[in-house]
């Protein structure tokens, strides 16, 4: 550690700024492993006295280090390596729910529950679902983990027609779903980018303004009704979504 934070180094004229040469020196020892995740690092002033320079340098540092990823805050504990994350390749032909997901992969899925009630329907969900204006609506909202790091939050809306209890769902919503003969077929998705807020990236021990995917999915049953209507939100660092593309049929046809 004494040698990451050493004064001895630092080129004042052809390397750079300040602020970069030492964020270069954290990355490096966290890469070559010299700096594990869940390590701290030395509170703000004992990094500028080891190192000699500005504590306005060593935050910017900091700062930058928070928003790539390397690093996280917690408010009142200090400043720690990040836990590295996995890369997670997600097919977007198949229709699978978290943790489903997880368990192909062999890997734990867990829920950080956020909140399970019956409401009345927003505009949004009666447009979405094709509720009568007089029906109720279950809304469950929880933060997915795996191996304990946050990934997404799940933000799902069902018709209590299908789903009167949403207490009943402590995994899977997709197996509840179909226990109760309701789960989805087939689904619209859509994805787009997203830079998380405070809240969200909190939830997603992420720095505020990181890279999401946005996700809304809305589910339907055989018949055509719909029976799910599911806003997630996915770490950018976390995810890759991929989807297998095949020449028209009609091209391919001539």
């Amino acid at each position: 550690m004494d040698q990451i934070f050493s004064p001895e180094g630092f080129d004042q004229t052809g390397a750079g700024p300040l602020y970069l040469q030492l964020q270069r020196r954290i990355s490096d020892a966290i890469a070559t492993g010299r700096l594990q995740p869940g390590d701290s690092l030395p509170p703000e002033r004992d990094m500028a006295a080891l190192t000699g320079l500005s504590r306005v340098t060593i935050r910017k540092a900091v700062e930058g280090l928070v928003a790539s990823g390397h690093l996280i805050q917690r408010r009142g504990s200090g400043t720690f390596v990040a836990p590295k994350v996995e890369r997670l390749e997600q097919a977007l032909s198949l229709l699978t729910s978290f943790t489903e997901d997880m368990a192909r992969r062999g890997k734990s899925a867990e829920s950080t529950w956020i909140s399970r009630a019956v409401h009345s329907p927003s505009p949004e969900e009666v447009m979405a679902l094709g509720l009568a204006a007089n029906a109720r609506v279950a809304r469950l909202e929880r933060v997915r983990r795996s191996d304990g790091i946050p990934l997404a939050i799940e933000r799902a809306s069902i018709s209590s027609a299908f789903l009167p209890d949403p207490e009943t769902v402590t995994g899977s919503l997709y197996a509840v779903l179909e226990a109760n003969q309701c789960r989805p077929v087939r689904a619209v998705q859509r994805i787009s980018a997203a830079n998380l807020g405070p809240h969200d990236a909190g939830l997603l021990n992420v720095a505020v303004g990181a890279a999401g995917l946005r996700i809304e999915r809305i589910g339907y049953l055989p018949d055509g009704r719909v029976v799910e209507y599911t806003r997630s939100l996915y770490r950018g660092d976390a995810y890759d979504f991929a989807v297998e593309l095949k020449l028209d049929p009609e091209r391919t046809s001539r």
